[in-house]
């Protein structure tokens, strides 16, 4: 669905805002950028969005050479922004209509507020919306057309954990139809959660890209926690996996303690970000 060789860019003199970025995303698979603030996320989005030229590299979409495309494009693709753009003296319905004359389908605008919570505000001013209300319309005029390709730059930011479930639960749903989805964000936990395949970005270059399974993998410790009682508390020990069946202390403790708990320790995508690239989020 979308193919990139050797991807960068410049908004001036000076070093490259993208460099040499390379990457592919399949048919039915959510592919996360991830990255501090200023890492080349957003400049990549609005590179393959058609917002950013010219460019060097190849980049193709759904078969065809990104600057082959004239306004056909935005019928094949959705987009929304970190942040979003309405027209405020508008209601949210209006805003969706609006949009939606620009396609040749699209779906219902009230179905799609329904999904995300706002039908109860379909007839309200968005200049009335919070930011969570705004970015959930935002979301779903990404969707108004039914796009084979999603770009979805920070979707769950400004929302309460309830609504960022409800979107995350739409673009779980988008990816098992077959669309292919572009996720830029900071946060791990999200991508994390919805990713098939993360590339970490620092300064413009892609320093590590897999599954997030397989990142945590490479950075694993392959260790176990055991939570016992001791007594009136609860102690805990740490025994590596590497030997574990003839390990005689571990063997000890689960026979003769009362067992509270035992799980594997597991780094999460941020530490691995960590590792991999010397560098912290914010």
């Amino acid at each position: 669905m979308i193919e990139v060789k050797g991807l960068s860019f410049w908004y001036g003199s000076g070093d490259p805002a993208v460099q040499d970025v390379s990457f592919t995303v399949r048919r039915g698979e959510i592919f996360g950028f991830l990255g501090p603030s200023g890492a080349g996320k957003s400049t990549t989005q609005k590179i393959l969005t058609g917002l950013l030229r010219p460019f060097d590299g190849d980049v193709r979409v759904l078969g065809r050479d990104l600057r082959s495309y004239g306004s056909d494009y935005y019928e094949h693709i959705g987009v929304g922004f970190e942040l979003p753009n309405h027209f405020v003296k508008l209601t949210a319905l209006e805003n969706l209509r609006f949009f939606a004359a620009f396609y040749r389908t699209t779906a219902d605008p009230m179905e799609l507020m329904s999904r995300v919570g706002l039908e109860e505000h379909a007839n309200q001013r968005v200049e009335g919306f919070s930011k969570g209300m705004k970015m959930r319309l935002n979301f779903v005029r990404a969707l108004l057309h039914d796009p084979d390709v999603l770009f979805l730059d920070e979707p769950t930011s400004g929302l309460d954990p309830a609504n960022a479930r409800v979107l995350k639960d739409i673009i779980v749903e988008q990816r098992d139809r077959g669309k292919c989805v572009l996720l830029t964000t900071h946060n791990m936990h999200d991508a994390d959660e919805l990713c098939d395949q993360v590339a970490f970005l620092v300064d413009g270059r892609v320093e590590r890209l897999g599954t997030p399974a397989s990142l945590k993998v490479d950075v694993e410790e392959r260790a176990v926690v055991v939570e016992y009682r001791d007594g009136d508390r609860i102690a805990s020990v740490t025994h590596f996996l590497d030997g574990l069946g003839r390990d005689e202390a571990f063997l000890k403790l689960i026979r003769d303690r009362d067992i509270v708990s035992l799980h594997s320790r597991e780094q999460s995508l941020e530490d691995v970000f960590m590792t991999a690239t010397g560098r912290r989020l914010s």
